[in-house]
């Protein structure tokens, strides 16, 4: 489709949104969410299924590597925008000469380029690092007149090369068709682009030219040069890194260091040359980061990838079908609608699924059901007294969507943040989250509705039928608020003296920086054998230990920065007959793992101000505050629990600890939404009281929720892989603790904070 088309269509859709939420007519609000259910799938499936559009795999699933690059100013000098994007494209010229496919150069913040090359070989990656480090060598150098014949009489034998000279090719485009000619040009430079001070494109009656400007002394050789080469009218090559970019005649000498550059210059061409000459590769570069995989390793990735997320859709569906009934099949329903609209819009978006996209995807499965779930249950509520099918799905949903609508905004707001702050992989984990998160409430709110209105209408459907597993018994959660407050502060404290006590080594090498090697072997080396065969290098630091990756077992040694190369050359001397590969290596040197922590925790800072500002807008600042206090004692215990186990944060990690906040909110949003329904409706007795029936009316949903994002989460860290399995076990143990925060919490700090027991708790709107 069209850019023009995809257009109108999305004015089309957003008509049909308005037209349905606007009319109060049943039968219409039928036919339109019919409309627009079938309209989005087929652009969905028409965004992802032809091969053009199909969504690109990411390093960590299809094998290359990753580097981060940094411009490092001299002397003063400040790092422009332009000088940035210039940087760029050099980059890409030397990315291009290794003929790999659909490689990745893009700008990173204000002086970092990240740079990402599919399908490169492990052996190749010290080749690479140095070529992409290399100063840009801009020259000027003379052309001898009468190359073509020249060079043609060399070729058939009949002519030597002359001294001091060499062949090279110059390709042009002409009307679309690249022409390749070859020219004799001078050894040693005549110029070199150090005194090259500034150059830009520029457009007149002749068309688009290049205009440099010299420093004193560039312009004196200038002038020497162009006044050998003005008199027959030759020529003057302009090479980056030795080769031609542009081959212009010299009509006349030029003096004042000032010269224009003309011909059939398209204006892409004009400002590509101006960029050569500008040369913004005089800074020098670092390498702050490496990352690479290899594509055995990726291709184990995909295969856990997608037993974990078949796993986790199968036990869903197969829970939500026992449970809900032809209501479950509803939900199952719009669960595929849902899965072909997130991809859809993955494809759509033209978004490179990772391994962390892929665990977004599986928990979006899970949590996807919550509102199905919140809808069902207040359907429960109300055929329980006693009304009719449609007047039924009516309150349910009505009453309903506001504990929806808050949840998922909470959820958006820490999925934003995280995309903001984020880089790469963690990156796509958030936008998988957001856009998992639209596609939920569509399905959930609009087609589930639509659904039922049809089946009333066309099959007659005036009863549901569903299991009741909640328990009917009524707990006095807030009377034992004491017991667990003294629970929360050891649980709290303990987390706190183990992270403490592990120190730096709470943090990988994403924050601390330094180097990480995975090692396959045939057969497999031991960690013992690693550790003898690496004494001789007399490393300061090094921890060695087995990992699950995919399918394999292989060794990870984490290093000092600088230190992974020289650890392979050992093990591939001390192991000569064991086959041995780098499956994976990264590299991220001590300042960007500064940086990433600092990003990290303002990450994480702005998520809570976000989540306050918006839980006081909605409700009141004592309910701000509950929540506030649960998303901090949800973090703390699970990043606890990670440390005691010995884990390492990563950015991956931020990732599922943002997601367990958002998880933590969402949770406990539900409750405060049943206690702000109460509180609206004057219902008697007091808050404590009626606090607790609201905990005790949310308990069944709280369960089915927690069971279903367990279930979904559990089949990502039995069958997820290596760098899955921890992200899917600070998310079960943040399952538990949210749950457990969300009643035991909460609740009593909202309910402290008002102060008195029988005192009215005004609420936003």
């Amino acid at each position: 489709m069209t850019p023009l088309l995809t257009f109108f269509f999305g004015l089309l859709i957003l008509g049909l949104f308005a037209w349905y939420f606007s009319t109060e007519r049943d039968a219409r609000k039928r036919w339109i969410g019919l409309v627009l259910t079938i309209l989005l799938l087929l652009f969905c499936l028409d965004s992802a299924t032809p091969p053009s559009k199909k969504i690109r795999l990411g390093l960590d699933l299809r094998g290359g590597t990753s580097f981060l690059l940094q411009l490092v100013p001299q002397n003063g000098q400040e790092i422009t925008a332009d000088m940035l994007q210039q940087a760029v494209e050099v980059i890409r010229k030397r990315v291009d000469q290794f003929g790999v496919g659909e490689p990745v150069i893009a700008p990173q913040g204000t002086r970092r380029i990240l740079v990402q090359i599919p399908g490169l070989d492990p052996a190749q990656i010290q080749t690479t690092r140095e070529q992409l480090q290399r100063v840009a060598k801009l020259e000027f150098a003379e052309v001898l007149p009468d190359s073509a014949a020249l060079i043609a009489q060399i070729d058939k034998g009949e002519a030597i090369l002359p001294p001091g000279f060499v062949i090279k090719e110059h390709v042009q485009n002409y009307d679309g068709k690249d022409v390749t000619e070859r020219l004799l040009v001078k050894k040693e430079a005549d110029l070199t682009g150090e005194h090259v001070t500034h150059a830009y494109a520029f457009f007149d009656q002749q068309g688009y030219g290049v205009s440099l400007n010299l420093d004193g002394e560039g312009a004196g050789s200038f002038l020497t040069v162009t006044s050998q080469l003005a008199p027959h009218q030759g020529r003057l090559a302009i090479l980056l890194d030795g080769k031609i970019q542009s081959a212009p005649s010299v009509k006349n000498p030029i003096a004042g260091g000032q010269a224009q550059i003309t011909g059939r210059f398209k204006e892409k061409e004009a400002r590509e040359l101006a960029s050569v000459l500008e040369n913004p590769l005089r800074t020098p570069v670092t390498i702050e980061e490496t990352r690479s995989v290899s594509p055995t390793l990726g291709a184990d990735s995909i295969r856990s990838g997608i037993v974990s997320g078949i796993g986790g859709l199968a036990l869903v569906m197969l829970f939500v079908v026992f449970y809900y009934r032809l209501a479950g099949c509803v939900a199952l329903v719009g669960l595929w609608i849902n899965i072909i609209l997130l991809f859809g819009m993955m494809a759509m978006f033209h978004f490179v699924l990772s391994l962390p996209g892929i665990a977004g995807i599986i928990l979006t499965i899970g949590l996807s059901v919550d509102a199905n779930v919140l809808l069902y249950e207040r359907l429960r509520e109300e055929l329980a007294a006693g009304k009719s099918l449609a007047a039924a799905l009516d309150g349910a949903y009505n009453k309903a969507f506001s504990a929806i609508f808050d949840a998922n905004a909470t959820t958006l707001i820490t999925a934003g943040i995280l995309f903001w702050q984020a880089t790469g992989p963690v990156r796509g984990f958030s936008v998988t989250l957001m856009l998992g998160i639209v596609a939920s409430l569509f399905s959930a709110i609009l087609f589930t509705r639509t659904a039922f209105r049809w089946m009333m209408h066309s099959w007659g459907l005036k009863r549901l039928t569903m299991a009741n597993l909640a328990p009917r018994q009524q707990f006095d959660f807030l009377g034992r608020r004491v017991i667990a407050v003294f629970v929360s502060l050891v649980l709290i404290g303990g987390s706190l003296g183990f992270v403490a006590l592990r120190g730096a080594n709470n943090f990988g090498i994403d924050f601390r920086g330094g180097d990480l090697l995975v090692v396959d072997s045939q057969p497999a080396l031991s960690v013992n054998e690693v550790r003898s065969a690496l004494e001789p290098l007399h490393l300061s630091e090094e921890t060695i230990q087995l990992e699950q990756a995919g399918t394999k077992q292989m060794l990870s040694v984490r290093s000092a920065e600088d230190t992974s190369s020289r650890i392979m050359e050992r093990l591939k001397q001390a192991f000569p007959d064991r086959m041995i590969s780098a499956a994976q290596q990264e590299k991220v040197g001590a300042q960007i793992g500064v940086e990433f922590a600092k990003k990290a925790l303002l990450a994480f800072g702005l998520g809570m101000v976000g989540i306050l500002i918006y839980v006081t807008l909605r409700f009141e600042f004592s309910f701000a505050v509950g929540a506030l206090v649960a998303l901090l004692h949800d973090v703390i215990i699970t990043v606890g629990v990670f440390s005691l186990v010995g884990g390492e944060l990563s950015l991956v990690m931020v990732g599922a600890i943002l997601t367990i906040a958002g998880y933590s909110i969402n949770d406990t949003i539900v409750v405060f939404d049943r206690i702000r329904e109460g509180l609206r409706n004057g219902a008697g007795g007091s808050v404590e009281s009626l606090m607790n029936r609201s905990i005790n009316e949310t308990l069944g949903r709280t369960m089915l929720t927690g069971g279903m994002t367990l279930l979904s989460v559990a089949a990502l860290f039995f069958f997820g892989g290596a760098v899955l399995k921890d992200f899917a076990f600070a998310i079960l143990i943040g399952i538990f603790v949210g749950t457990y925060s969300s009643v035991f919490v909460a609740s009593p700090i909202v309910l402290w904070c008002s102060k008195s027991q029988t005192k009215k708790i005004t609420l936003g709107k």
